[in-house]
């Protein structure tokens, strides 16, 4: 028997359908049930010996089978969110009391900007990681003492220890990891995982690391990646490519989940180079920076979707949240789009610095005349750890009120004295009804649905879905709009993302 320490790393079941996953950027049970792959957890992972990988939520593993699973480790390393946090402290509870001698360690953003809050939040957890944790919990599990660990907070002697960073991880040092498809291969399903604007089932990992855009909102910039763009050589993608083709051959495609995937042309022509003789279908990220020439590379090298955070139609908004992107590029990059054959699903927000009725509804217009094949509309979030948080907090428009409901799924929770909450959530629902009940939109999606018995099935499955949770929003912003409670507002926590 080796001295590897028997690990679990778990993406808990913080609440039914949560995808809080290690590798969602934004922590919540979704309107329409869907699930990321937990990329973070599957490095650390592959360089345990004995390992295992559980990603409860999507395999419909509870919080009691969770219990039993942990038995038989000795220790735990659980990847929390700022939504699941109180969910999973009470989990870990009962876990140690099964398994007293259980090590735990918390992973992801929530205990990187708050690392003496979450410690005292509960006895039961031995350490936290700040930043990038795949070698912190690898050095642990193999016995190196707590203060010779880069990048980790723990309890000495009844008060909080801080380690020094962890320098972060680059090209030649990310190539040396192993690759996430061979977890996923070992521990998980990909039949599990559904996106709804994914084909199913897809695979999706990263290529890259951290994101130079300043976007005042993203969560993951701020604080597990940083702004430091780091890239994995092209060759060694495109043998994680080799090896996911070979490894499933049932995928549909493959999904580059970086924050910035085509930030860099030169580079995105050289994987396009690489990726062609594999004649594979993949979509991915993208900011509206590429021209027509890069997107055509792509479209010939397989690329099939963009996910685009066009975010407002209002130029000041989006100076406002630091986008670095104009009104202007996001039409050009649409119609380069469209000429080239790649879809777009456009994710847009309400409640941003700025948001009025007016910017409400130029916003709606906006994505009508962009007419991405489809749509995510979100509620304002102030993540923890985010300049947007900071800001908010600052001019008190940040309310108390839970980020989720118990359920897990989005809350409004920043307020403007011109704009109510419950008119944000109702500019939330008129954007969907508005976008999506155009005739050209629904005959778009019906004609799909025709040709497609599999897609058929999981159109109508989502539609059941989405027009419950329609039917709750509206409610929702009823019920509010007659009680009106008084709010309180928020106090500021001085940031402490060691990355930026």
């Amino acid at each position: 028997m080796s001295d590897v320490m028997k690990t679990l790393l778990l993406n808990p079941p913080s609440f039914e359908n949560f995808d809080g996953g290690a590798s969602s950027r934004w922590p919540a049970t979704r309107e329409i049930e869907s699930y990321w792959y937990p990329v973070w957890l599957t490095y650390p992972a592959g360089m345990i010996p004995g390992s295992r990988l559980l990603d409860a939520s999507p395999h419909k593993v509870d919080w009691r089978q969770t219990i039993e699973i942990c038995k038989d480790y000795e220790f735990l390393v659980l990847f929390t969110s700022t939504v699941g946090f109180e969910s999973d402290v009470k989990l870990i509870r009962k876990i140690k009391e099964a398994n007293p001698g259980l090590k735990i360690a918390f992973v992801g953003p929530h205990g990187h900007i708050k690392p003496d809050e979450t410690l005292m939040a509960s006895e039961d957890i031995d350490f936290v990681t700040r930043g990038e944790f795949d070698h912190s919990v690898v050095e642990y599990a193999h016995g190196k003492p707590l203060d010779q660990i880069l990048g980790i907070s723990y309890r000495k002697d009844g008060r909080i220890v801080h380690n020094a960073s962890r320098p972060q991880l680059h090209t030649e040092e990310l190539d040396a990891l192993p690759f996430a498809t061979d977890i996923y291969k070992r521990d998980l399903e990909i039949e599990r995982y559904n996106v709804p604007f994914l084909l199913h089932p897809f695979v999706s990992f990263y290529t890259t690391r951290g994101c130079p855009a300043l976007c005042t909102f993203c969560m993951w910039p701020q604080t597990i990646s940083g702004h430091a763009w780091r890239t994995r050589s092209t060759e060694n993608v495109a043998r994680e490519v080799k090896q996911c083709l070979e490894y499933f051959p049932q995928m549909k495609e493959i999904f580059f989940d970086d924050d910035t995937f085509n930030i860099r042309k030169d580079r995105v022509l050289d994987l396009c180079t690489k990726f062609k003789p594999l004649k594979f279908r993949w979509s991915s990220t993208s900011r509206v920076h590429s021209d027509y020439e890069t997107l055509r590379a792509m479209a010939d090298a397989g690329a099939r979707l963009f996910i685009v955070g066009f975010e407002s139609g209002d130029a000041q908004i989006l100076k406002n949240i630091k986008k670095g992107a104009t009104i202007e590029m996001a039409r050009n990059f649409m119609k380069n789009c469209r000429k080239v054959g790649i879809r777009v699903h456009g994710d847009f927000i309400i409640g941003l610095p700025g948001e009025t009725r007016e910017t409400i509804n130029k916003t709606i217009e906006f994505a009508k005349e962009l007419d991405c094949e489809t749509i995510q509309v979100s509620l304002a979030h102030a993540m923890p750890g985010t300049e947007l948080h900071d800001s908010m907090a600052k001019q008190g428009f940040l309310k108390v009120e839970a980020l989720a409901d118990t359920g897990g799924h989005q809350l409004p929770h920043i307020e403007y004295p011109h704009l109510s909450k419950e008119e944000m959530m109702g500019g939330v629902n008129r954007f969907y009804d508005e976008y999506y009940f155009r005739p050209r939109v629904v005959w778009r999606i019906v004609r799909e649905a025709l040709w497609d018995g599999h897609e058929r099935k999981r159109l109508y499955d989502e539609a059941t879905s989405f027009l419950k949770l329609r039917a709750e929003r509206w409610k929702w912003a009823r019920q509010n709009a007659e009680m009106k409670k008084p709010m309180i507002s928020v106090p500021e926590t001085p940031s402490t993302s060691g990355n930026d």
